[in-house]
Parts: C-alpha cells; structure tokens; sequence
C-alpha cells in the first residue's frame, strides 16, 4: 500500500475518519491560539507547529490520537498526564474522547517558551 503524502494540515484532516475531525480541529486551534506565531508544516507525515524550532506534532490511530513533543516538554508535565498513556515523546488520547483543552494549551505555552530560550529542536524535517 502506498504511503499518503500530505502536503497541508487541512489535507492530512480531510482524510481522517470523520468522527475525529472535529476533534483534530479544535487541536489544531488550540494549537494556534496557544503559539499564534507558528508555522504550520506536514514533518514525519504529520501536521506539524513549529516555532524558533519543533513545537508539536499530533497524529491518529485506529483507537487514540496522540500529541508529540519533545521528552522535556512531557517530563515537566508527566504527573498532570498520569491518566493517559505517554511515552517518552507522545501522549495519547482515546479516539472518542476529547483531549484536556486547558492543559494542551499549557503544554504548548511551555514549549514556545522553551523554544524562545533556545532549549528547542533547531531543525524540523518537512517532508
């Protein structure tokens, strides 16, 4: 089977199921009102913010959707996820349910701030 390449965040949302689009959405705004100066990308084949370096991914699968961040991001708020699954650089969020706004939105706030003080990823992989 041929992999899907998608160029836009609205391509790769389009062709999810669509019960999880609405919730892909309001991540992605979420997303957008936390780090309003980020750059949209397709990186690893999946949506993509970036910010004076790597800021967030997300992605879906069969029963979760996950946010991907880098380990320090999720180490500083591992305890306020212990309800979820996380990994060293993902958290995941079952497929019918919606992803705590509130604490996302700290998440990503933590990463710009990490990303101005130059502790980010310099390089983002577009692809």
């Amino acid at each position: 089977m041929e992999k899907i390449k998608f160029t836009t965040i609205d391509d790769y949302i389009a062709l999810q199921r669509e019960q999880i689009q609405p919730t892909l959405e309001l991540l992605r705004q979420t997303i957008r009102d936390a780090a309003p100066e980020a750059e949209e990308l397709i990186s690893y084949s999946m949506p993509a913010f970036k910010y004076k370096g790597a800021l967030v991914w997300f992605h879906t699968y069969k029963n979760h959707y996950a946010v991907y961040m880098r380990p320090h991001i999720l180490d500083a708020f591992r305890s306020r996820l212990s309800e979820y699954v996380v990994s060293k650089s993902a958290v995941q969020f079952p497929i019918n349910e919606l992803f705590p706004i509130e604490l996302v939105t700290e998440m990503v706030l933590f990463a710009v701030e990490c990303n101005e003080q130059n502790l980010g990823i310099k390089v983002l992989r577009n692809k």
